[in-house]
């Protein structure tokens, strides 16, 4: 069961009726929540100095300047959304930063599917340390290419070490010999990708615990 924060989303587009769809198609999605549309750069660094979103959509045509060089200098993952198709302006969005580029008009469902893969990237990364095949499945993930089917050294241990039985991240980080949250971060990717079930045990705290074994599928 996830228990965190939804990722908060900033829209900025001087289009109150596309602002509002962009809205309401981020509040649609589980998991995040849409902040108050801004519809200008200067109106989007105040609401982003307040409210620090995780992400922000922006337009590149805004009337006081482009949403490219505002990407360039917040502290915040950006998507651009422009009708601007031209590669010379889809290059500048991805080095000034940009973690994505959709093309004006798209369907609701393209947003939707670049939302889920940024919390699942976001999901990746959320930890202090990461190791080489996180980064790699992150950018993968996030990029929309196939995921990397190769097991890293720690997810072949923790696999082993699994066995046949069913068990918790704590049983395996302490057998490992490895920290729960690495252990964790694993076996979360592993059920992502089908490799292990995940299962709901409920103990007398009346808390649930998940038990992972290896998928049988």
């Amino acid at each position: 069961m996830n228990t965190t924060a939804p990722l908060r989303v900033l829209v900025v587009d001087d289009d109150f009726r596309v602002a509002d769809l962009h809205r309401d198609a981020v509040d649609a999605v589980p998991g995040f929540r849409a902040l108050e549309p801004a519809r200008s750069i200067g109106t989007a660094r105040s609401a982003i100095a307040e409210h620090r979103p995780d992400l922000v959509l922006i337009d590149n045509y805004l009337p006081d300047g482009e949403g490219v060089e505002l990407v360039r200098s917040i502290d915040a993952d950006a998507i651009v959304l422009s009708a601007a198709s031209d590669a010379e302006t889809v290059r500048r969005a991805l080095r000034a930063g940009a973690i994505g580029y959709l093309i004006k008009p798209f369907d609701s469902r393209a947003l939707r599917e670049r939302l889920e893969r940024y919390a699942r990237y976001r999901n990746v990364l959320d930890t202090a340390d990461v190791e080489q095949d996180d980064i790699d499945r992150a950018l993968s993930i996030v990029h929309g290419g196939p995921a990397t089917t190769t097991r890293s050294a720690t997810e072949q241990m923790i696999l082993t070490t699994l066995g046949a039985r069913e068990a918790s991240a704590g049983e395996i980080a302490t057998e490992c010999g490895i920290s729960r949250a690495t252990a964790q971060r694993h076996l979360a990717a592993m059920a992502a990708r089908g490799v292990v079930d995940v299962r709901l045990r409920y103990g007398s705290t009346g808390r649930p615990e998940h038990r992972y074994a290896a998928s049988r599928g």
